[in-house]
């Protein structure tokens, strides 16, 4: 008798597992504080799934999901970076879209920086380290040499540049006053608004886009790609607003 009401409890137990889905999202550090708002609103519209979060440089979580890490959503903080996931086919192409857009920036430490008003100013002798994402791997890196070369200036400045992980990582080397000067996303700066100063918004480079796509070995396609959608929604998209984000 026992036995029987152990094994009915069991069989009982086992929808709630059975219908238990992680999914597992690979996203652009800069998009860390809106995603981690946005995880309980999906939760709670999909009840029983669970949302499990890597963020990073877009082209590290690019190779990891190269390298075969379980990965069931990608979200680049540029078009390149999605591009070749593209042509590595790591993503299922026809569920690809574009969910946001950011900004730019040129920021300083807010207490005792030197004046920088201008990309010129940053040659001056006062600005001794600028951090630079690693362009090979981060997005906002790229975007800050295609704006430094429309000024002739990338050549020039590589003296003072001192290379970063991520966005993120630029902008805590600016926030604690170890480099004069920085490269970051507007949305990353307004998060640090006691710390750091923008000194302007930079331009020259291509548009800030942010694709999202289900990954190809996805094992959760489905529920990746109600992820995908509901980033297009009303709830999604006031939060990403809310942390500066635009419209794509």
């Amino acid at each position: 008798m026992k036995k029987r009401l152990l094994l009915s409890l069991a069989l009982t137990a086992l929808p709630l597992f059975a219908t238990a889905q992680q999914l597992t999202i690979s996203a652009a550090a800069s998009l860390t504080d809106a995603f981690k708002e946005i995880a309980p609103r999906f939760e709670a519209a999909k009840p029983g799934a669970t949302l499990r979060f890597n963020f990073a440089a877009s082209g590290v979580l690019l190779q990891q999901i190269a390298q075969g890490a379980p990965v069931d959503v990608f979200a680049s903080a540029d078009q390149e970076t999605m591009n070749r996931g593209a042509d590595q086919k790591l993503i299922a192409t026809p569920t690809r879209r574009d969910f946001a857009a950011n900004s730019l920036v040129l920021i300083t430490p807010a207490q005792a920086a030197p004046t920088v008003a201008t990309l010129a100013d940053l040659s001056k002798a006062e600005v001794r380290r600028i951090a630079v994402g690693k362009v090979a791997s981060v997005p906002v890196g790229r975007y800050t040499q295609q704006a430094l070369e429309a000024t002739q200036q990338w050549t020039p400045l590589q003296p003072k540049i001192v290379f970063a992980d991520n966005v993120r990582q630029v902008l805590d080397y600016v926030s604690r006053g170890e480099v004069e000067a920085g490269f970051v996303y507007r949305t990353d700066a307004e998060l640090l608004k006691d710390k750091v100063r923008i000194a302007m918004t930079v331009g020259g480079h291509s548009p800030v886009t942010y694709p999202i796509a289900v990954v190809a070995d996805s094992k959760q396609a489905a529920l990746a790609q109600d992820f995908v959608a509901f980033l297009a929604g009303a709830q999604a998209q006031a939060i990403l607003a809310k942390y500066g984000f635009g419209k794509p």
